[in-house]
């Protein structure tokens, strides 16, 4: 395996500081965000199966529904490929999935992903993996590259709350497009799942400022 092709793996807040600290020396503006968050948080979670359903039942609902959705799950045992994939749709929705996220929920539990695999894959290679089950869109797959694998240079510009953030942080005429805000991000690099850290934590603070306002 060539160890180039997958780039720095984040594991710690000293990892996170230093790609904070590459940001703020590369543009002014970073600096400017991070003077205003504070230390950004490490922000690592599990990786795995459970992780990906649990991204599958947060969609489109509020954080309170997907935990209680989340919780009717775990009870039932229900967080593994092989316990997911003994259900029928009906089964699942009776848990509390709508018949569309049962529907993902067995897709993800019949792919057959190995998920150990993925931590030594390219990151390129991992989302066209996750984005060839029905269910996993980009982004997912970029934020589980992200803070589920650690991978250092890796963004999700389809995110609303990373494009609002570098509207405000860039001061520009309108918040950028998926596209756009890609093209952007390459700047980042070798460090653009820290900047994505760093906006992520700048929306919150703007947003607070807005409302005092």
């Amino acid at each position: 395996m060539d160890r180039s092709e997958i780039g720095r793996i984040i594991t710690s807040d000293a990892c996170v500081a230093e790609g904070a600290a590459w940001l703020s020396q590369h543009d002014a503006r970073f600096a400017t965000a991070l003077e205003a968050t504070g230390p950004l948080p490490l922000r690592l979670r599990d990786d795995g199966f459970a992780q990906l359903l649990s991204a599958i039942v947060s969609q489109q609902v509020s954080v309170a529904s997907a935990r209680a959705i989340w919780a009717r799950l775990e009870t039932a045992g229900m967080i593994t490929p092989e316990a997911v994939a003994s259900q029928n749709e009906e089964q699942l929705r009776g848990l509390g999935l709508s018949r569309q996220k049962a529907s993902y929920a067995l897709a993800l539990a019949e792919a057959g992903i190995d998920f150990e695999a993925l931590r030594d894959m390219p990151d390129a290679d991992i989302v066209k993996t996750l984005v060839a089950v029905k269910g996993i869109g980009v982004w997912t797959a970029e934020i589980y590259c992200m803070f589920s694998l650690g991978r250092a240079d890796v963004f999700a510009p389809g995110d609303l709350a990373l494009q609002e953030a570098a509207r405000i942080l860039f001061d520009l005429s309108e918040r950028p497009k998926e596209r756009a805000l890609r093209q952007m991000a390459e700047a980042w690099s070798p460090w653009r799942a820290v900047a994505a850290r760093l906006l992520f934590a700048y929306y919150h603070v703007a947003k607070d400022r807005e409302g005092i306002s």
